[in-house]
Protein backbone atom coordinates (compact mmCIF):
# COMPACT_ATOMS: atom_id res chain seq x y z
CA UNK A 1 0.00 0.00 0.00
CA UNK A 2 1.17 3.60 -0.54
CA UNK A 3 -0.78 6.53 0.94
CA UNK A 4 -0.06 9.99 -0.24
CA UNK A 5 -1.42 12.13 3.14
CA UNK A 6 -2.35 16.03 2.46
CA UNK A 7 -4.13 17.88 5.23
CA UNK A 8 -5.82 20.44 3.47
CA UNK A 9 -7.69 23.67 4.56
CA UNK A 10 -10.04 22.89 1.91
CA UNK A 11 -10.85 19.97 -0.28
CA UNK A 12 -13.26 19.42 -2.78
CA UNK A 13 -14.30 16.96 -6.00
CA UNK A 14 -17.09 17.23 -8.68
CA UNK A 15 -17.05 13.84 -10.37
CA UNK A 16 -15.93 14.19 -14.02
CA UNK A 17 -15.31 10.55 -15.65
CA UNK A 18 -17.12 7.20 -14.53
CA UNK A 19 -14.48 4.75 -14.99
CA UNK A 20 -16.45 1.54 -13.20
CA UNK A 21 -20.24 0.91 -14.64
CA UNK A 22 -21.41 -0.04 -11.04
CA UNK A 23 -20.56 3.03 -9.88
CA UNK A 24 -23.75 4.98 -8.06
CA UNK A 25 -24.29 8.47 -8.75
CA UNK A 26 -21.82 10.77 -6.85
CA UNK A 27 -21.88 14.34 -6.58
CA UNK A 28 -19.30 17.34 -6.15
CA UNK A 29 -18.55 18.13 -2.53
CA UNK A 30 -16.29 20.25 -0.45
CA UNK A 31 -15.00 19.79 3.11
CA UNK A 32 -12.59 22.12 5.26
CA UNK A 33 -9.60 21.39 7.52
CA UNK A 34 -9.48 17.68 6.42
CA UNK A 35 -6.93 15.15 6.47
CA UNK A 36 -6.99 13.40 2.69
CA UNK A 37 -5.66 10.22 2.00
CA UNK A 38 -4.52 9.58 -1.48
CA UNK A 39 -5.08 5.74 -1.29
CA UNK A 40 -3.02 3.11 -3.72
CA UNK A 41 -3.08 -0.27 -3.25
CA UNK A 42 -1.48 -3.57 -4.32
CA UNK A 43 -3.23 -6.74 -4.49
CA UNK A 44 -1.44 -8.18 -1.77
CA UNK A 45 -2.45 -5.20 0.39
CA UNK A 46 -6.43 -6.85 -0.06
CA UNK A 47 -5.17 -10.62 0.89
CA UNK A 48 -6.51 -12.40 3.72
CA UNK A 49 -4.11 -11.90 6.88
CA UNK A 50 -2.73 -8.24 5.30
CA UNK A 51 -2.10 -5.74 8.31
CA UNK A 52 -2.50 -2.97 5.20
CA UNK A 53 -6.19 -1.80 6.57
CA UNK A 54 -5.16 -1.40 10.72
CA UNK A 55 -1.73 0.28 9.15
CA UNK A 56 -3.85 2.74 6.53
CA UNK A 57 -6.00 3.34 9.78
CA UNK A 58 -3.19 4.09 12.54
CA UNK A 59 -1.67 6.64 9.64
CA UNK A 60 -4.99 8.53 8.98
CA UNK A 61 -5.62 8.95 12.59
CA UNK A 62 -1.96 10.01 13.23
CA UNK A 63 -1.97 12.48 10.76
CA UNK A 64 -5.46 13.99 11.92
CA UNK A 65 -4.31 13.93 15.28
CA UNK A 66 -1.14 16.08 14.12
CA UNK A 67 -3.71 18.47 12.78
CA UNK A 68 -6.17 18.50 15.72
CA UNK A 69 -8.99 17.87 12.62
CA UNK A 70 -11.40 14.48 12.89
CA UNK A 71 -12.46 14.96 9.25
CA UNK A 72 -10.90 12.25 7.06
CA UNK A 73 -11.45 12.24 3.31
CA UNK A 74 -10.20 8.85 2.10
CA UNK A 75 -9.40 9.03 -1.98
CA UNK A 76 -8.39 5.77 -4.25
CA UNK A 77 -5.91 6.95 -6.36
CA UNK A 78 -4.28 4.00 -8.39
CA UNK A 79 -1.70 6.09 -9.94
CA UNK A 80 1.34 5.45 -6.79
CA UNK A 81 2.15 2.30 -8.36
CA UNK A 82 1.89 0.01 -11.40
CA UNK A 83 0.54 -3.12 -9.66
CA UNK A 84 -3.45 -2.93 -8.38
CA UNK A 85 -5.27 -4.42 -6.15
CA UNK A 86 -8.92 -5.62 -7.43
CA UNK A 87 -11.61 -2.50 -7.88
CA UNK A 88 -14.07 -4.63 -5.84
CA UNK A 89 -12.00 -5.86 -2.96
CA UNK A 90 -9.92 -2.21 -2.64
CA UNK A 91 -13.66 -0.51 -2.73
CA UNK A 92 -14.54 -3.06 0.27
CA UNK A 93 -11.23 -2.40 1.95
CA UNK A 94 -12.10 1.59 1.77
CA UNK A 95 -14.97 0.65 3.63
CA UNK A 96 -13.80 -1.20 6.59
CA UNK A 97 -11.35 1.43 7.27
CA UNK A 98 -13.82 4.00 7.03
CA UNK A 99 -16.06 2.28 9.48
CA UNK A 100 -13.36 1.99 11.63
CA UNK A 101 -12.79 5.58 11.72
CA UNK A 102 -16.22 6.22 12.32
CA UNK A 103 -16.15 4.16 15.24
CA UNK A 104 -13.12 5.72 16.68
CA UNK A 105 -15.17 9.12 16.43
CA UNK A 106 -13.37 10.26 13.53
CA UNK A 107 -15.63 11.94 10.56
CA UNK A 108 -14.67 9.71 7.61
CA UNK A 109 -16.29 10.41 3.85
CA UNK A 110 -14.98 9.22 0.83
CA UNK A 111 -14.18 10.84 -2.64
CA UNK A 112 -16.73 9.10 -5.60
CA UNK A 113 -15.68 5.31 -5.88
CA UNK A 114 -15.37 4.74 -9.73
CA UNK A 115 -14.81 7.98 -11.14
CA UNK A 116 -12.23 10.35 -11.81
CA UNK A 117 -12.91 13.30 -10.17
CA UNK A 118 -11.76 16.85 -10.53
CA UNK A 119 -10.30 18.12 -7.65
CA UNK A 120 -9.93 21.36 -5.85
CA UNK A 121 -7.21 21.79 -3.12
CA UNK A 122 -5.81 24.68 -0.38
CA UNK A 123 -3.22 23.45 1.09
CA UNK A 124 -0.59 24.73 3.80
CA UNK A 125 3.20 24.95 2.87
CA UNK A 126 3.77 22.64 6.29
CA UNK A 127 6.06 19.67 5.88
CA UNK A 128 3.45 17.51 7.90
CA UNK A 129 1.06 19.06 4.79
CA UNK A 130 2.46 16.23 2.52
CA UNK A 131 3.12 12.54 4.10
CA UNK A 132 4.43 9.92 2.16
CA UNK A 133 3.91 6.02 3.12
CA UNK A 134 4.48 2.97 1.78
CA UNK A 135 4.20 -0.51 3.56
Amino acid sequence: MRLLIWYCDRFGWNPAMKTLEDAPEARPMTHEKAIVVFIHMEPHDVEEGSSAETKLVKNAKWAARKWETKKVVLHSFTHLGERKADPEAARDLIERVHARLEAAGYEPVQTPYGYFNDLTMDAPGHPLARIYKEF
